[in-house]
């Protein structure tokens, strides 16, 4: 049983990573239903946090259904990130988690995220505060290293177990790579071979099939897997690795029909959250991913992003089941 702290996440446990404009409450929502043991808040800014930005403040929102869910927090101040940890922890998620692996310009570029790969020392000092600052179990989520040369996640993991993180999540790449490239566990491994590591070690990067899945599990000795990119517009995906992990068999991909009713939740749940028109707007940068490999799909596409009503959309998906019939996308 892989626990962080005394929250219990079963034998090998499926991640969801947190990902800016993609892991918001709706998204989340359809990747528990279908099958993810812990899932993340898109980054929280803990400058905005700090400010009471509506922005940042709204990416607390969490739901008792998402449970076991965390966090995520990222910052270039040491004091403001401990701060905004205090405050996280008052809307009471399962953990609390440091970005330490974002990799695009907005945010290392300010010091934050990746770019704490570039001073270990206040890595651990920022670490140390948001540690003594809740009473959660505290996770970091970061990449190899800032490049090639620095490749120092051993190191990282060592220092930050010690100074109390309760588990830690590991991208293959290091920020210069950003996401071109092969990810490369063999690093992760590493850290889990090495017995003076007892915290859990999640693997993270690539995986985007049950078979690569079980592969990762069996030659990297991760106690898990986070999957980011491959979930999008993908949410059974999760399911799928976990009937192939217990049975050495895949699932039949979902019908069209399938694809269709969770589109159609992610929307119900869109709604629900940011109201009738913004959480309809927020729905549309998804529905390709739903529909993707669909051949002629464009005009039910274009039809969907125009939509302004549930009513109006509900109606758009039931003629695309009923134009491509059970295909398989």
């Amino acid at each position: 049983m892989v626990k962080i702290g005394k929250i219990e996440l079963g034998d090998f446990p499926l991640l969801l990573a947190p990902m800016e404009d993609v892991s918001d409450p709706p998204f989340r929502a359809v990747c528990k239903e279908n099958g993810a043991d812990l899932m993340y808040t898109e980054f929280v800014s803990s400058e905005g946090l700090i400010r009471d930005a509506a922005k940042s403040v709204q990416k607390l929102d969490i739901f008792e259904y998402e449970r076991p869910v965390g966090i995520q927090l990222f910052g270039s101040d040491v004091e403001t990130m401990g701060s905004c940890s205090e405050i996280a922890s008052r809307v009471n998620p399962d953990l609390i988690d440091i970005n330490y692996g974002c990799p695009v310009k907005q945010v290392a570029c300010r010091g934050a995220g990746a770019a704490l790969l570039q001073d270990i020392p206040k890595m651990v000092r920022m670490t140390d505060a948001v540690v003594k600052s809740t009473h959660l179990p505290v996770t970091v989520k970061t990449r190899l290293g800032w490049d090639e040369s620095t490749k120092n996640v051993q190191e990282v993991a060592e220092r930050l177990q010690d100074i109390g993180i309760q588990a830690l999540s590991v991208h293959g790449r290091t920020r210069v790579q950003m996401y071109k490239g092969e990810a490369d566990w063999t690093l992760i491994a590493k850290i889990k071979d090495n017995p003076r590591i007892t915290i859990p070690i999640f693997g993270n990067g690539d995986v985007d099939t049950p078979e690569k899945a079980v592969e990762y599990k069996n030659r990297f000795g991760v106690d898990g897997i986070m999957i980011g990119r491959a979930t999008i517009g993908n949410p059974w995906i999760f399911n799928e690795i976990k009937h192939f992990v217990k049975t050495g068999e895949k699932l039949a991909p979902p019908t069209l029909s399938e694809r269709v009713a969770v589109c159609r939740r992610h929307l119900e749940f869109s709604i629900r959250w940011k109201g009738p028109i913004a959480g309809v707007f927020e729905m549309r940068r998804h529905y390709t991913n739903y529909f993707k490999g669909l051949e002629h799909f464009k005009p039910f596409r274009m039809r969907l992003v125009q939509g302004m009503t549930f009513e109006e959309l509900d109606q758009i998906l039931n003629e695309v089941v009923h134009e491509f019939s059970e295909v398989v996308c």
